[in-house]
């Protein structure tokens, strides 16, 4: 990730490069620490699993019961979603304006696949696990510590966006290099 933050600034030179990463590493589902794929009865989780020491990318294990979703939300960084195990499905919004929310498109993703978001292709969506019987996770890449930025997230009642923090289920990250260096 360091390399290609490095020699890929240009937003879509640097997503083809994490998206190779990230395919790389969701080709294969034996890594994944049992601790953060944990599902909840009631939401899904976030896991952090590594963010750079100068916050400008975290690794995220997403976690979603059976049925399971978020709201319809945005990022404000670029991110790559894979599908580890099971199955997603994404609806894409377009960016708020008055009235409501426009949808744009549904898609499934299937176990190894991978989705793009960021402010310039489009950030606003909702998923949800596509399957009713079992968990899904996906392992996500966000430009910035994600569960520390501030985001929105759709108001369908008020047709409006208000301000969250989605922050992580664990403390700690799974893996944090600079913290065992100091």
């Amino acid at each position: 990730m360091d390399d290609a933050l490095v020699t890929a600034p240009a937003e879509d030179a640097l997503l083809e490069r994490v998206d190779a990463a990230l395919s790389a590493l969701i080709a294969h589902d034996d890594w994944l620490p049992p601790a953060c794929a944990q599902a909840d009865a009631t939401r899904y989780r976030q896991y952090l699993l590594h963010v750079d020491a100068a916050a400008r990318y975290s690794v995220v294990s997403f976690v979603w019961g059976p049925g399971q979703g978020t709201p319809i939300h945005n990022h404000t960084v670029w991110g790559l979603i894979g599908v580890l195990r099971g199955a997603e499905l994404c609806t894409e919004y377009a960016a708020p304006g008055a009235g409501a929310l426009v949808r744009q498109r549904q898609h499934r993703l299937e176990r190894g696949a991978i989705d793009r978001v960021s402010p310039t292709i489009g950030d606003w969506h909702a998923v949800h696990n596509a399957l009713t019987e079992a968990p899904s996770i996906s392992i996500h890449v966000y430009g910035g510590d994600i569960g520390r930025i501030e985001r929105s997230l759709w108001d369908e009642a008020t047709h409006s966006v208000r301000p969250f923090v989605s922050g992580y289920a664990n403390d700690r990250p799974w893996f944090a290099p600079h913290e065992a260096a100091r």
